[in-house]
């Protein structure tokens, strides 16, 4: 599940939906609908997006928060090295093939590295 799957699945239970009432609201079917919550899809269209904020008729903060979700959440990502050192390319590739085999406590520590800009965490080795 992506973090936006989980999102729009909590937006769900909150308003007592399932996947067939709000795909047929939205004129997706369900099985598109389930494939989108679950990683199995693509990117949401803006278009879509908007369609599921008004639906749910959420607040803009709520909605933007959603939007960001779905931008983070394409469960296939491709990292473009062309032009970077050699070592960035094969960085890349390293991650794709052992991403599944991280924990998360990994995943943990390697996106606080991502946050402070590659500087660590500042605690000493």
């Amino acid at each position: 599940m992506t973090p936006f799957g989980e999102a729009v699945r909590r937006l769900r239970a909150r308003k007592g939906v399932s996947q067939k009432e709000m795909a047929e609201a939205l004129n997706v079917s369900p099985a598109y609908l389930s494939a989108l919550e679950h990683g199995k899809r693509g990117l949401p269209t803006f278009d879509l997006l908007q369609r599921i904020a008004g639906y749910f008729n959420i607040i803009w903060d709520e909605a933007e928060e959603l939007f960001l979700l779905a931008r983070s959440s394409d469960p296939r990502v491709v990292i473009d090295t062309s032009g970077l050192p050699p070592e960035y390319t094969e960085f890349a590739n390293r991650l794709a093939r052992r991403i599944r085999n991280l924990d998360s406590a990994e995943i943990g520590r390697l996106s606080a590295l991502l946050e402070n800009g590659g500087k660590g965490d500042g605690k000493a080795s």
